[in-house]
Order: structure tokens, then C-alpha cells, then sequence
């Protein structure tokens, strides 16, 4: 069931669209408007909204560098009293800790300010494994500076021991920067011969850096779909329950005043649209650098009401 991961020369935007395509069918479904307004940049929004979530890698950052007009622009929305939250699949980390890193990229953000698709994952945990679960262990894809003692379960994190893929009770799908072809040929052979559940704290296929596409859980995860007896349960845009989280307490605000702002048409628009909020494209970072976007929505329908290049 394993293939041969792409070579990094071969994943590109129109690769990364057409897989995400080839998955639609499990992401929510949604309305769009017919046509997007173009407008020069975030601050264009700023009578229009009361509440900015703003997806972090492609819109306030391509890997380690933030967007040049992104600091200015949230700044401008601050200040101006809107409610200015990040929403992003990022799991590798807690928020306390891109909290640091948004500083060091010039942002200011408070951790209740910074919802990750970690966040939402950790909610489910820790309502639905309860004191019946005590002592049930969790193996971890994730890079080894994800602070897994802060999740809510007992976890392990996967290396290539196959026997301790064996061992636990389910997957805990967080960060694929140190995941390789066999640790995933380890992770499919372990769920043939015993079916358990897999949690996948970042659903996107791939997530933009400064020069190239990295592969994300999501890709992985995918590959596991069509074991009999595995259940996959995705936390982070496109799903609901990213949003959800974000907007506790914000029920007085009408959707029509909240704007989801993303790089990623089947992540941050077709989530947006799903859970009922305004969306706005990044199109000149992110999967969408120097490319020809209307192509894109065209072809899968997926359309934000607002378009610009640069936050």
C-alpha cells in the first residue's frame, strides 16, 4: 500500500492541487460566492470585520521569514480594536511557543490568541479519553522538540522501533519533518495487522517554506484511508472544529463579520466558507506564489469572496 514519496523537484502547486482534489471528497462542503473582489491588502477589510483569523504560513509567514507587509498590517488592525487571532495546522508546537516565534518575526500575539490545529486536537483528547483510558498509550509522529509531555495523553513518539508501533493504543499524527518512507511503511504494516484509531493534528497536505513544499501529516494520513478498521479524525482546517474553538465567545459577533484569510483554497477557503465566515485569498505567498490562481478555482469551485497579493 506504500508508495514511493515524491521527490521535492516534483511537489509543486499544481501537485499539491491535484491531491488535494483527489481528497474533496472527505472535506466539508460549503457555498461560495460567484465571483471575488479584489482588494490591495488587509487594512482595505478593516470596516468590513470585527474579527480577523489569519492562517499563519503563507499570510503571516513563509517558513522562518515573516511577509514583509504582514507586521504593518496586523499592527493596523490592532490598533484599530479588531480581534486579530491565529489560525493555523501548525501542531508541531503549543501555542506558547509560537507565541516566541511569531514575536521574533515581529507580531505580537497573545497565546489565546494563536489557535493551532493542536489546540483542537488536545480538546478532543482530553474530552473523549477520559479515566477509562488511563494508562492507554499514543504513538506520536512529531519532531523532537514538540514538548509531548504538554498533550493530554500518555504518548511515545515513533522512531523506527516496529515493535513500539505494535504496542500502542493509537496515532497521534502532529509533524512530518523528521517522518520518512519507512516509519510510514512501519505505521501502515503495524495498522493491517491491528486497526486503531489515528488523530491527525494537521490535515494539510503540504505547508509552504521559503523555497519549497514540505509534506505535511495530512499526505500521510491519507495513505492510511483504506485500511479496513482505521479511523481517521482530522483537527484543523478545512473542519469544523478549528473554528469552532477560535470563535467560543464570539457568538455575539454575526459570521458576516468574521474573515477567515488564508493561502490554501482547500484549507482556509473551503473551511471558512464551510463554518459560515467571510474568506480572503493570499495569492502572492504561499501555494499560490507566482501562479496564475483563477485556473485553481475555476477548476474545483472553490471560491473566497476577497482576493490580494500581499496581507
Amino acid at each position: 500500500m506504500i508508495k514511493n514519496d515524491p521527490k521535492p523537484s516534483e511537489i509543486n502547486t499544481a501537485w499539491a492541487f491535484d491531491h488535494y482534489q483527489a481528497i474533496r471528497h472527505t472535506l466539508p462542503k460549503a457555498s461560495f460566492p460567484k465571483t471575488s473582489q479584489w482588494v490591495t491588502g488587509l487594512t482595505d477589510l478593516i470596516d468590513d470585520f470585527d474579527v480577523f483569523l489569519l492562517d499563519a504560513f503563507g499570510v503571516l509567514n513563509v517558513g522562518h521569514t515573516s511577509i514583509k507587509t504582514a507586521p504593518t498590517a496586523v499592527a493596523a488592525l490592532q490598533l484599530a480594536g479588531k480581534k486579530v487571532m491565529v489560525l493555523t495546522n501548525g501542531a508541531s508546537l503549543p501555542a506558547s511557543e509560537s507565541e516566541k516565534k511569531f514575536q521574533g518575526m515581529g507580531f505580537e500575539f497573545a497565546a489565546d490568541h494563536i489557535i493551532a490545529s493542536r489546540n483542537a486536537l488536545c480538546d478532543a483528547l482530553t474530552h473523549s479519553c477520559g479515566d477509562e483510558n488511563t494508562g492507554t498509550l499514543w504513538g506520536v509522529m512529531a519532531r523532537p522538540d514538540s514538548q509531548l509531555n504538554t498533550l493530554p495523553v500518555a504518548n511515545v513518539a515513533l522512531g523506527d522501533n516496529g515493535a513500539l508501533f505494535d504496542k500502542v493504543s493509537g496515532f497521534i499524527l502532529l509533524g512530518a519533518s523528521y517522518w520518512t518512507q519507512h516509519r510510514q511503511q512501519l505505521l501502515i504494516q503495524s495498522l493491517i495487522k491491528n486497526p486503531r484509531p489515528v488523530w491527525v493534528g494537521n490535515p494539510d497536505l503540504v505547508a509552504p517554506n521559503e523555497h519549497h513544499l514540505s509534506l505535511e501529516p495530512g499526505y500521510f494520513a491519507h495513505q492510511l484511508s483504506q485500511i479496513n478498521g482505521v479511523s481517521l479524525h482530522f483537527f484543523g482546517k478545512p473542519f469544523g472544529n478549528i473554528f469552532q474553538l477560535a470563535c467560543q465567545g464570539l457568538e455575539a459577533i454575526p459570521k458576516q463579520r468574521i474573515l477567515m484569510v488564508g493561502d490554501t483554497l482547500h484549507t482556509d477557503i473551503l473551511g471558512g466558507a464551510a463554518y459560515g465566515i467571510k474568506t480572503a485569498l493570499v495569492t502572492g505567498h504561499g501555494l499560490f506564489a507566482k501562479q496564475e490562481v483563477t485556473p485553481y478555482i475555476t477548476e474545483s469551485g472553490i471560491v473566497p469572496d476577497y482576493m490580494m497579493v500581499s496581507p
